[in-house]
């Protein structure tokens, strides 16, 4: 069996990788499970929080970018989301090829029942951190995120 480490060009580089990974799971895993449990994907959820904050319309293509999904699991989510009649979509008057996600009822009042908690979740997730280490945490994610 090789030595990988012989390979490593940044090991320390590779100790944050793994620690963000491994963290990452857990923490979506914690947040994601309550919804879940009421037939809801994370995805599916973050799509409806992120239609909610908008004003309750986006472009699916919109969408996607934000979320930092590929079209087809955009287009998936939605479709399975506007089958359980959570969101309904459309074809943009201006722009023919793109598509409009719009919120419905009963999107907005899933939303209104699930999000008070999940917002204590995230309150309790990170209570381990003091404000400027959220900061800090936001600051170098979005850092990251750039470079990607």
């Amino acid at each position: 069996m090789p030595d990988l480490s012989a390979w490593l060009e940044d090991p320390l580089a590779h100790r944050a990788l793994d620690a963000l990974v491994r963290v990452e799971t857990r923490v979506t895993r914690r947040l994601a499970a309550e919804v879940e449990r009421r037939g809801l994907s994370a995805t599916g959820f973050s799509m409806l929080i992120l239609l909610a904050s908008a004003g309750g319309s986006l472009e699916l293509r919109t969408v996607r970018l934000r979320l930092g999904i590929s079209k087809a699991n955009a287009t998936e989510v939605a479709s399975t989301l506007a089958e359980h009649g959570l969101l309904e979509r459309e074809r943009s008057d201006r722009d023919r090829r793109a598509l409009l996600l719009h919120l419905t009822d009963s999107g907005d009042r899933l939303l209104a029942d699930l999000f008070p908690a999940h917002a204590r979740r995230v309150r309790d997730t990170f209570t381990a951190l003091d404000e400027g280490e959220k900061r800090q945490l936001a600051q170098l994610c979005r850092k990251l995120d750039r470079a990607a």
